[in-house]
Protein backbone atom coordinates (compact mmCIF):
# COMPACT_ATOMS: atom_id res chain seq x y z
CA UNK A 1 0.00 0.00 0.00
CA UNK A 2 2.65 2.88 0.69
CA UNK A 3 4.61 2.35 -2.52
CA UNK A 4 1.16 2.32 -4.41
CA UNK A 5 0.26 5.57 -2.74
CA UNK A 6 3.13 7.42 -2.95
CA UNK A 7 4.04 6.13 -6.40
CA UNK A 8 0.52 7.81 -7.67
CA UNK A 9 2.11 11.35 -6.24
CA UNK A 10 6.10 11.02 -7.72
CA UNK A 11 6.60 12.09 -10.94
CA UNK A 12 8.85 10.31 -13.77
CA UNK A 13 11.83 9.96 -13.32
CA UNK A 14 13.02 11.56 -16.74
CA UNK A 15 10.55 14.44 -15.76
CA UNK A 16 13.13 14.80 -12.82
CA UNK A 17 16.83 14.55 -14.56
CA UNK A 18 15.23 17.12 -17.08
CA UNK A 19 14.21 19.75 -14.64
CA UNK A 20 15.93 22.55 -16.01
CA UNK A 21 16.54 23.89 -12.15
CA UNK A 22 17.77 20.22 -11.26
CA UNK A 23 19.97 20.42 -14.06
CA UNK A 24 22.56 21.47 -11.99
CA UNK A 25 23.35 18.20 -10.46
CA UNK A 26 24.21 16.25 -13.19
CA UNK A 27 24.77 12.75 -13.44
CA UNK A 28 24.07 12.98 -9.51
CA UNK A 29 20.69 11.72 -10.83
CA UNK A 30 21.54 9.19 -12.57
CA UNK A 31 21.98 7.34 -9.52
CA UNK A 32 18.92 4.89 -8.60
CA UNK A 33 18.86 5.10 -5.02
CA UNK A 34 17.01 8.42 -5.77
CA UNK A 35 13.97 7.05 -6.94
CA UNK A 36 13.74 3.86 -5.06
CA UNK A 37 10.65 3.21 -2.43
CA UNK A 38 11.79 1.60 0.27
CA UNK A 39 11.52 2.30 4.36
CA UNK A 40 14.78 3.63 4.37
CA UNK A 41 14.93 6.12 1.42
CA UNK A 42 11.36 7.34 2.34
CA UNK A 43 11.93 8.12 6.05
CA UNK A 44 15.43 9.99 4.85
CA UNK A 45 13.40 11.73 2.28
CA UNK A 46 11.06 12.72 5.03
CA UNK A 47 13.68 13.74 6.84
CA UNK A 48 15.87 16.07 4.43
CA UNK A 49 12.58 17.90 3.20
CA UNK A 50 11.00 18.46 6.30
CA UNK A 51 14.42 19.50 7.98
CA UNK A 52 15.08 21.77 4.59
CA UNK A 53 11.35 23.11 4.80
CA UNK A 54 12.25 24.81 8.18
CA UNK A 55 15.54 26.60 6.74
CA UNK A 56 14.64 30.24 6.26
CA UNK A 57 16.21 30.85 2.66
CA UNK A 58 15.02 31.30 -0.91
CA UNK A 59 15.82 28.07 -3.13
CA UNK A 60 14.64 25.57 -0.29
CA UNK A 61 14.46 22.57 -3.62
CA UNK A 62 18.18 22.69 -4.02
CA UNK A 63 18.86 22.75 -0.52
CA UNK A 64 16.46 19.93 -0.17
CA UNK A 65 17.66 18.04 -3.61
CA UNK A 66 20.89 18.21 -2.40
CA UNK A 67 20.78 16.90 0.89
CA UNK A 68 18.65 13.98 -0.90
CA UNK A 69 21.52 13.42 -4.17
CA UNK A 70 24.11 13.10 -0.95
CA UNK A 71 22.45 10.54 1.22
CA UNK A 72 20.99 9.10 -1.93
CA UNK A 73 17.46 9.03 -0.51
CA UNK A 74 14.38 9.21 -2.46
CA UNK A 75 14.61 12.67 -4.43
CA UNK A 76 10.95 13.48 -5.06
CA UNK A 77 9.91 13.63 -1.59
CA UNK A 78 12.69 15.06 -0.13
CA UNK A 79 11.77 18.36 -2.89
CA UNK A 80 8.05 17.79 -2.24
CA UNK A 81 7.96 17.85 1.76
CA UNK A 82 9.75 21.55 1.23
CA UNK A 83 6.57 23.47 0.19
CA UNK A 84 5.36 22.12 3.87
CA UNK A 85 6.32 25.99 3.99
CA UNK A 86 4.76 28.58 1.20
CA UNK A 87 3.56 31.50 0.76
CA UNK A 88 0.43 30.58 2.71
CA UNK A 89 1.77 28.76 5.69
CA UNK A 90 5.08 30.28 6.18
CA UNK A 91 4.39 33.46 8.28
CA UNK A 92 3.27 31.32 11.16
CA UNK A 93 5.03 28.67 10.96
CA UNK A 94 8.17 30.89 11.04
CA UNK A 95 6.93 33.21 13.67
CA UNK A 96 6.50 29.87 15.43
CA UNK A 97 10.47 29.03 15.26
CA UNK A 98 10.72 32.97 16.94
CA UNK A 99 8.30 31.62 19.61
CA UNK A 100 10.52 28.93 20.02
CA UNK A 101 13.82 30.77 19.89
CA UNK A 102 12.87 33.37 22.30
CA UNK A 103 11.82 30.42 24.65
CA UNK A 104 14.66 28.86 24.45
CA UNK A 105 17.56 31.62 25.07
CA UNK A 106 14.99 32.95 27.50
CA UNK A 107 14.73 36.66 25.88
CA UNK A 108 11.33 38.62 25.42
CA UNK A 109 9.78 38.37 22.33
CA UNK A 110 10.42 41.30 20.63
CA UNK A 111 7.48 42.79 18.78
CA UNK A 112 7.20 42.85 15.18
CA UNK A 113 5.84 44.69 12.44
CA UNK A 114 6.41 43.36 9.28
CA UNK A 115 7.13 45.60 6.18
CA UNK A 116 9.51 44.11 3.04
CA UNK A 117 11.80 47.00 3.20
CA UNK A 118 15.57 47.70 3.75
CA UNK A 119 15.45 49.60 6.62
CA UNK A 120 12.83 46.62 8.39
CA UNK A 121 15.40 44.21 7.21
CA UNK A 122 18.48 45.79 8.95
CA UNK A 123 16.30 46.90 12.02
CA UNK A 124 14.18 44.52 13.16
CA UNK A 125 15.60 41.29 11.28
CA UNK A 126 18.99 42.51 13.36
CA UNK A 127 16.82 42.08 16.53
CA UNK A 128 15.39 38.93 16.20
CA UNK A 129 17.25 36.89 14.20
CA UNK A 130 19.23 34.85 16.89
CA UNK A 131 15.94 33.60 17.99
CA UNK A 132 14.86 33.03 14.54
CA UNK A 133 17.08 31.04 13.74
CA UNK A 134 17.66 29.00 16.81
CA UNK A 135 13.97 27.97 16.75
CA UNK A 136 14.20 27.26 12.60
CA UNK A 137 16.71 24.80 13.31
CA UNK A 138 15.33 23.51 16.41
CA UNK A 139 11.39 23.00 15.00
CA UNK A 140 13.22 21.93 11.83
CA UNK A 141 15.31 19.25 13.61
CA UNK A 142 12.31 18.05 15.87
CA UNK A 143 9.88 17.82 13.09
CA UNK A 144 12.23 16.09 10.74
CA UNK A 145 13.45 13.21 13.37
CA UNK A 146 9.91 12.84 14.04
CA UNK A 147 8.49 12.72 10.62
CA UNK A 148 11.14 10.47 10.00
CA UNK A 149 10.53 7.91 12.50
CA UNK A 150 6.75 8.03 12.08
CA UNK A 151 7.36 7.05 8.48
CA UNK A 152 9.33 3.95 9.25
CA UNK A 153 6.75 2.66 12.41
CA UNK A 154 3.76 3.05 9.73
CA UNK A 155 5.79 1.26 6.92
CA UNK A 156 7.29 -1.56 9.36
CA UNK A 157 3.36 -1.76 10.72
CA UNK A 158 2.34 -1.99 7.05
CA UNK A 159 4.58 -4.76 6.39
CA UNK A 160 3.75 -7.00 9.43
CA UNK A 161 0.11 -6.65 8.72
CA UNK A 162 1.07 -7.59 5.38
CA UNK A 163 2.57 -10.36 6.31
CA UNK A 164 -0.09 -11.40 9.03
CA UNK A 165 -2.96 -10.90 6.45
CA UNK A 166 -0.49 -13.81 4.20
CA UNK A 167 0.14 -16.46 6.89
CA UNK A 168 -3.60 -16.44 7.61
CA UNK A 169 -4.58 -17.25 4.34
CA UNK A 170 -2.30 -19.43 4.07
CA UNK A 171 -3.20 -21.47 6.96
CA UNK A 172 -6.64 -21.23 5.78
CA UNK A 173 -5.87 -22.68 2.50
CA UNK A 174 -6.08 -19.24 0.00
CA UNK A 175 -4.53 -17.87 -2.77
CA UNK A 176 -1.95 -15.45 -2.14
CA UNK A 177 -2.98 -11.81 -0.72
Amino acid sequence: MPKKFIKRFVPDHATIREHKHLKIFGRLLQDPNLFHLNRRSVSGAFFFGLFMAFVPVPFQMLLAAGAAIVARVNLPISIGLVWLTNPVTMPPIFYFCYKVGTWILGVPAHRVHFALTWDWLTGELGAIWQPFLLGCFVAGLVSAVIGALTIRGLWRLHVIRHLQRRRQARAEGKPKV
